[in-house]
């Protein structure tokens, strides 16, 4: 018999245990150690900015050590760290409170399991470790100074042997110091983000105790490696209890994995695979690995994770498939723990694990405030309620989900619909759980219900607005629905997600399958396989069924027949997730709102579908040919015909005014999408990515709306269409190796255009270019091998005040819609890419009013033998790119005095270069063969700059 952990705690919700349970106990991410004298303005200075830039909260002691101890702050600031990083430098040895700070930071490390990495900036580990070279005078200097407390300078020695020891980072004298930082950040970015704590509950009560006990039976701290089962019924709060273990022992392992939902997650095809994938980027960071199949995942784990100290859990597991598939016994490296949630002890049992904790329902004064706190918002009822709470939890039998539903069913309610509601559950066939969930159930309005089984057959875990969307066309108040929803702690909304407790999207599946178990074609909602097969491929649907998903544990195929659809006149939701559904339909019922059916083998829509409620039309990578029939569809506003490759028309989309997505990349043939596209007031983003013999999108846009355009690698398009008026909306304009010639002067009624992409488009002609001036929302323009771009500048006049603030552009064009004079060009201009554009002049800078705000500028690849002095003039730019400029011989005496990085790569010709700058930081010089180097490295020298040198 395995032996059980039954003890139960009392109640322990208070603010400590909130924050225990709920919060982060460290106050900073990482605690910088180093040497002020050696690093302080330079290297130290550029990692903690760029630790702070990734939003990791770092300690940096700004102030200059006095005294004979360090600060009682210091040493606090060190204990709250999850990490501290020692920068070793030449001198750190000399410094006694250096000393001081690493014997406090590996006392940290062996009693809170803090992370300590060394980073040896220009030393040798070796002379750390063994106290050589200046490590070495400095402990002579030591010896002296501390003759008489001999036990404090082998303290220090100690520390230094120890840390210098660990695993850590070593930066070379020569090397790339912004790329030294920018891998030390990466890993500690992957590290912290793997340590965010989960979510327990939002009143925990009980759980303290729980948590104690499970953390006794993992030992958490200790050797070998422990598999710890927590078993209970469902709606006991299992999953919570997990969490708040995570919460509190996370810190003490090398890599930690929570993977929740394994028993939904592991039925859909290839759902272990993924549930492997998501284990080994969860401990491991970085890119998702491809894993083939479960069988190689196994020994992928194995390989990979042997020899780490992890901590796995495993929430709601009902197979043994899935233990032996992601969690076999010694996979792991020593001191790892693995937890598993299930209902079903035997499974454990089965599996060999001894180690199991019973949860138990609330005792009666923990319901009692559970249900208090949902109720009242407080720890405990008045008086004049406290018989019938009382009442209240006798009926939830000490379940957290049944206690908290109840509670947030009676909020805000009196005594006599209190009476009235406890004494409904009187005599109701149900029992315990069941008769609380169908209560909840039952007191919803009508259209709350519809919304409720809606999403729980449909869309759990679903984006909220999505779904919304959806929902909004047939249920005019849906937004208040989701919100009764939560009030009544039926879902939540996580990330944007809906979200929703295994036992109540199950109860209310029964309620479905209650409708009518015998035949599923008279149900209003199928998911289950077996009946959707059954209900199409016999015709069985009637007007109830009002939604259907398609899912089978395996992709299958279901053979349609022309009458599959045709009872089901109200069908509403038509979801196919992996089913290859083959044949012929005669008849699509016309309530329909949302198809979502990737893959559809149907090439026309039948002619008499009219579905005026229809919201989303799904169909990506179909055999569809046609939409002949979408002439009156008010309400639809999501179409995606991506990947259709037999489509070469789209016509008559004046009949979908209110239409906001429409996504048509990758469809191969398209060569027409009719002009009424031009005049879709509400379309926001429109896709034509890919559609290689695509040839016009309609010669007049309108779009008011409209916030994103792809037109990227549609060859055949050479015009751009006229735009009639101001679409102030549109942020993103990508036409990225388009066949696009010219721009019309129309172009300027953009006027919130932040990012055009324009790269390789070769055949766009220079005048196009100059009509982009005046755009002042413009912040990125990439024009990157235009081989026909010969010159930026020569075909308008400016006129540039000498403080270059004030610029007016006069076009030699007269076809701008106001008139000749646009004042400012490209006033917030920070990304300028004129990569590969043939340009053999220079004049093409200072017509650019953009000299505070271009932060990168690429010219790489072009034909001009030297750069304008006024470049200058951009004082925020950090970035000059000028690799293949194989013509360009000298550099401006002044740069830019921001500038941080210069690439001149291959710039063969090149044989002067200037004073650099005292910020840059990176400057790379491969391939230039008539640059002196000898000059370099004393301009290096003299002006005492750090830079990574590349020759």
């Amino acid at each position: 018999m395995a032996p059980m952990a039954n003890q139960q705690g009392h109640s322990s919700f208070s603010s400590s245990t909130t924050t225990f349970l709920t919060h982060d106990p460290w106050t900073y991410d990482v605690f910088l150690s180093f040497r002020g004298k050696d690093t302080r303005t330079n290297f130290t200075d550029h990692l903690y900015k760029a630790l702070s830039d990734k939003g990791i909260y770092t300690f940096i002691d700004r102030e200059l050590i006095g005294g004979e101890k360090i600060s009682p702050a210091l040493l606090e600031a060190i204990e709250d760290s999850r990490i501290s990083l020692i920068v070793f430098s030449e001198n750190y040895a000399s410094s006694r409170w250096c000393l001081d700070e690493l014997v406090e930071i590996l006392r940290c490390k062996n009693s809170t399991k803090q992370i300590v990495w060394p980073i040896f900036y220009k030393v040798n580990p070796s002379h750390v470790r063994n106290q050589t070279n200046s490590f070495g005078d400095a402990f002579a200097d030591m010896n002296c100074r501390f003759k008489d407390n001999t036990e404090k300078v082998l303290g220090w020695r100690s520390a230094l042997r120890e840390a210098a020891s660990l695993k850590g980072y070593t930066c070379k004298a020569g090397e790339s110091e912004a790329t030294f930082i920018n891998h030390i950040v990466e890993e500690i970015v992957v590290l912290v983000l793997n340590r965010t704590y989960l979510n327990v509950a939002k009143y925990p009560v009980g759980i303290h105790s729980c948590v104690r006990a499970v953390e006794m039976l993992l030992c958490a701290g200790g050797n070998g490696r422990h598999i710890v089962g927590i078993w209970g019924t469902s709606g006991i709060g299992k999953t919570t209890i997990a969490k708040a273990v995570y919460n509190a022992i996370a810190h003490k392992f090398e890599g930690c994995c929570f993977l929740g939902d394994v028993r939904e997650n592991s039925m859909q095809h290839g759902g272990l695979i993924q549930l492997q994938e998501t284990l080994l980027q969860e401990i491991l960071g970085g890119k998702k690995l491809k894993i083939v199949s479960a069988d190689k995942g196994i020994s992928i784990i194995h390989k990979l994770l042997r020899h780490k100290r992890i901590l796995l859990i495993l929430d709601d597991v009902n197979q043994l498939e899935q233990l032996d598939n992601l969690a076999g016994v010694g996979w792991f490296g020593e001191g790892s723990r693995v937890i598993i949630t299930t209902q079903d002890s035997g499974l454990l049992k089965c599996y060999g694990i001894e180690l199991i904790y019973e949860v138990h329902k609330l005792y009666d004064n923990q319901a009692l405030e559970l249900f208090s706190l949902n109720a009242f918002g407080r720890n405990e009822p008045s008086n004049d309620y406290l018989e019938l709470a009382k009442r209240a939890i006798a009926y939830a039998q000490g379940l957290p989900l049944a206690i908290t539903l109840l509670g947030s069913h009676l909020r805000n309610k009196g005594i006599h619909r209190w009476q009235a509601i406890l004494d409904g559950y009187e005599g109701e066939p149900y029992t315990g759980i069941q008769k609380i969930l169908r209560k909840s159930y039952d007191a919803l309005d009508n259209s709350v219900q519809q919304v409720f089984l809606d999403l729980a057959c449909f869309f759990k875990g679903e984006d909220k607005d999505y779904v919304m969307q959806i929902l909004s066309s047939k249920h005019k108040a849906s937004q208040d629905c989701i919100e009764v929803l939560v009030e009544k702690a039926m879902i939540t909304i996580q990330y944007n997600r809906i979200l929703m407790h295994d036992l109540l999207e199950k109860r209310s599946k029964d309620i479905v399958h209650e409708e009518c178990p015998i035949d599923p074609g008279k149900r209003s909602r199928l998911w289950f396989h077996e009946d959707v097969y059954r209900v199409l491929t016999e015709n069985s649907g009637t007007r109830k069924t009002k939604g259907i998903m398609v899912k089978f544990p395996k992709p299958d195929e279901i053979p349609l027949n022309a009458k599959s659809f045709f009872g089901m006149a109200n069908l509403e939701i038509f979801i196919n997730c992996n089913a290859v559904l083959s044949g012929y339909v005669e008849y699509l019922p016309n309530e329909l709102r949302f198809i979502d059916w990737g893959r559809c083998k149907l090439q026309l829509l039948p002619s008499n579908f009219h579905a005026r409620h229809l919201v989303v039309f799904n169909m990506p990578c179909s055999d569809i040919r046609q939409l002949e029939g979408f002439k009156n569809f008010p309400k639809l506003t999501y179409i995606n015909l991506s990947g259709c490759q037999f489509l070469e028309k789209i016509v008559h989309l004046s009949g979908i005014p209110n239409l906001k997505y429409l996504n048509l990349s990758e469809c191969k043939r398209l060569v027409e999408v009719d002009g009424s596209v031009g005049f879709l007031d509400k379309l926001v983003e429109l896709d034509l990515r890919e559609c290689f013999q695509l040839t016009r999108f309609g010669t007049r846009l309108r779009l008011k709306s409209l916030e994103r355009l792809y037109l990227c690698d549609c060859k055949r398009l050479e015009s751009f269409p006229e735009i009639e008026d101001k679409m102030e909306s549109l942020i993103i304009l990508d036409m990225e190796g388009s066949g696009i010639r010219e721009l019309p002067s129309s172009i300027a009624y953009l006027t919130g255009l932040e990012v055009l992409k324009a790269d390789y488009c070769e055949n766009l002609s220079n005048a196009s270019l100059h009509r982009i001036y005046g755009l002042q929302s413009l912040g990125e323009l990439s024009v990157k091998g235009c081989r026909k771009l010969l010159t930026f500048g020569n075909e308008v006049n400016f006129e540039v005040s000498s403080s270059y603030t004030e610029l007016q552009l006069l076009s030699n064009s007269s076809n701008f819609p106001n008139d000749n004079s646009i004042s400012l060009a490209l006033p917030r201009l920070r990304f300028f890419f004129l990569g590969g554009c043939n340009l053999s002049e220079s004049d093409f800078l200072p017509p650019l009013d953009c000299w505070s705000t271009l932060e990168e500028l690429d010219l790489s690849g072009n034909n001009f033998v030297s750069l304008p002095e006024c470049i200058s003039k951009f004082v925020n730019l950090l970035s000059l790119r000028l690799c293949g400029c194989k013509r360009l011989r000298e550099i401006p005496e002044v740069l830019p005095p921001k500038l941080t990085s210069v690439t001149l790569n291959s710039c063969t010709s090149l044989e002067k270069f200037p004073k650099l700058s005292p910020g840059l930081q990176h400057l790379y010089l491969t391939n230039c063969f008539r640059l002196c180097g000898c000059d370099i490295t004393e301009n290096i020298f003299l002006n005492q700059v750090s830079l990574s040198l590349s020759l």
